[in-house]
């Protein structure tokens, strides 16, 4: 049966899921953008591209490192929304 109590839970599990995810990507590039303002910050240089490729690249390898256990959290969750799917309107 379909209530709002269980949509909520499906809502919260939703965003957890999106906040796990997404942490690594996220903490990685605020710690370089940290690194890089405080470096700018050091030497007064205020390039714009400076700040952007050293946090492309590390997003980059972040993709690299964690991909496969996102795609993998994101799979199995996915795979319990569609097996819940058939029982919801019983």
């Amino acid at each position: 049966m379909l209530d709002s109590s269980y949509v909520i839970d499906i809502a919260r599990e939703a965003v957890w899921i999106t906040v796990l995810v997404s942490a690594p990507l996220l903490l990685l590039g605020l710690f370089v953008g940290i690194i890089i303002g405080v470096i700018q910050a050091a030497t007064q240089i205020n390039e714009m591209t400076l700040s952007f490729i050293p946090k492309l690249m590390a997003l980059a390898f972040a993709i690299f490192v964690f991909g496969s256990w996102q795609i993998g959290t994101l799979v199995d969750y996915f795979k319990q929304i569609f097996e819940i799917i058939p029982t919801l309107f019983i």
